[in-house]
């Protein structure tokens, strides 16, 4: 370990502060021969190790570990990820004051092991009562942007991206639920790299850049889900997008039934997506073939393959654009493109269920005060600006999702009636302007409650469901009478 490299890199005055020492660091190079170096504000272990021939481990062998505790360093961890393979590179993020930034990336030198880590060291408890989190880490090399002018088509966004950033490889545009021949008022910007990816981001994220007059919202892109293909192989369910809000499950169980009667099983169609269950994997993949392009009500569809929620890659971390993923359950397939603007509109995930039924789900956001002390600078933001996972609410997260899609805000009218018992129960209606439209006016759940604020809450995660919105685990605990 060079001399630099111990003495400080980037801002890191001491490799070892408090329980970790110097000694201990040496020690753990020595016995395993792999380098140590120091740089942009994190530590390398590795990359490539001892003996290492050949490029890099492929895409999908580096997992992300969240939730480490401040004070733990190489010589703890390292043991601990290497019962599930051989490390090509342990990466730790470092503070400036010598403690490491609660986060790491473990690459391994195969796709297997990177797997094996996750199922038996994600909530694996390190510390008594300290658990880490580990999912899968994925160099996302494609961009989110939002508030584009919904007139504009494909090619337009294209080449301005062009003209603005560097490494653009494609643009891909939604057509509108409600009018196909708009947009959604966002796209996906793919780039050739991650890097290239991060410069665009980096230029484009003060919040001041226009495009066509418009100031854009810039964020990661969430990245698809990564299913193995023995899992794929057993997939009979079809996800089919840009259906017409107005054509019912009968009308696509019906076009998909043609090439071969009896085939599909049943159908479940949210806004203008759907998943087609078949009996039969060999007729899913035959229809895919045939209907993918085809016309249904006016539309030209797009057909693919439902992706399995991997349930053990549920959890992911909220930093550096590793972005959670829904977390639903009424069917075993599942959809992020309406649901999560910044998600591409890939086979999906079904929103959460009320009442608490839940699948795997994210930790609960950290819920906590700190210290206000005086001189601390404040700066005064909108609400508007911040990432979903701010809200702990269904009423923010409708709000919001209202906003970020340039709709109104929600209209909440107020409905009572009295029990048996003598007890006022209440239920809100609740009216989103720029929808209302369409095949369904307004949204009122079935279920009473006792208090005001339940019963906002309730009917707002109700609409943010039927919206197919993910929205945190428990939102709604109230008592509901029904």
């Amino acid at each position: 370990m060079n001399e630099e490299n111990i003495d400080g890199t980037n801002g890191c005055s001491k490799v070892r502060t408090g329980t970790q020492n110097e000694a201990a660091l040496l020690a753990l190079m020595e016995k395993t021969g792999y380098n140590m170096v120091q740089e942009n504000g994190q530590r390398k272990f590795g990359g490539p190790p001892p003996g290492w021939e050949g490029p890099p481990p492929p895409r999908g062998c580096e997992v992300f570990v969240g939730k480490i505790p401040r004070d733990m360093y190489e010589d703890e961890l390292v043991p601990v990820f290497e019962r599930a393979g051989k490390i090509y590179e342990f990466r730790l993020m470092m503070e400036f004051s010598g403690e490491n930034r609660g986060y790491a990336f473990v690459m391994y030198t195969t796709k297997e092991e990177a797997q094996l880590a996750i199922r038996i060291l994600n909530n694996y408890e390190i510390r008594p009562g300290k658990f880490i989190g580990v999912c899968v880490s994925l160099d996302n090399c494609r961009l989110f942007i939002g508030a584009i002018p919904k007139e504009k088509k494909k090619e337009e966004i294209l080449d301005e991206m062009k003209k603005v950033t560097e490494g653009v490889v494609d643009v891909i545009v939604y057509p509108s639920a409600t009018d196909k021949t708009k947009n959604r008022g966002f796209a996906f910007v793919e780039y050739e790299s991650h890097r290239a990816a991060a410069m665009a981001r980096r230029k484009l994220i003060p919040g001041t850049f226009q495009l066509w007059g418009h100031t854009i919202q810039v964020d990661w892109a969430d990245p698809e889900k990564e299913v193995d293909e023995e899992t794929m192989q057993r997939v009979k369910v079809l996800y089919v997008r840009n259906l017409m809000i107005s054509t019912t499950e009968e009308t696509i169980k019906a076009e998909f039934n043609k090439f071969k009667p009896g085939a599909v099983e049943r159908v479940k169609k949210l806004r203008d997506y759907a998943f087609v269950h078949f009996f039969n994997r060999e007729d899913a993949v035959a229809a895919m073939s045939v209907m993918n392009g085809k016309c249904i009500d006016g539309a030209s569809i797009e057909v693919t393959l439902a992706k399995p929620v991997n349930k053990e890659n549920t959890w992911r971390p909220h930093l550096n654009g590793q972005i959670s993923p829904n977390s639903e359950n009424l069917i075993v397939f599942a959809n992020k493109e309406e649901s999560h603007p910044k998600t591409l509109g890939k086979p999906p995930t079904l929103p959460a269920r009320l009442n608490g039924q839940h699948s795997p789900s994210p930790p609960e956001i950290e819920r906590c005060t700190y210290p206000f002390f005086p001189g601390t600078k404040l700066t005064p933001i909108s609400m508007y600006s911040l990432k979903s996972n701010h809200f702990n609410s269904a009423v923010m997260h409708l709000d919001y999702y209202c906003n970020k899609n340039n709709w109104a805000p929600p209209e909440y009218y107020l409905y009572s009636t009295t029990s048996q018992d003598g007890k006022v129960l209440l239920v809100y209606k609740i009216v989103i302007p720029a929808i209302a439209n369409g095949s369904q006016s307004y949204f009122m759940p079935d279920k009473l409650c006792t208090t005001l604020e339940d019963a906002k809450e309730l009917a707002a995660q109700f609409t943010l469901l039927h919206l197919a919105i993910h929205v945190p685990v428990c939102l709604f605990t109230g008592q509901v009478m029904g």
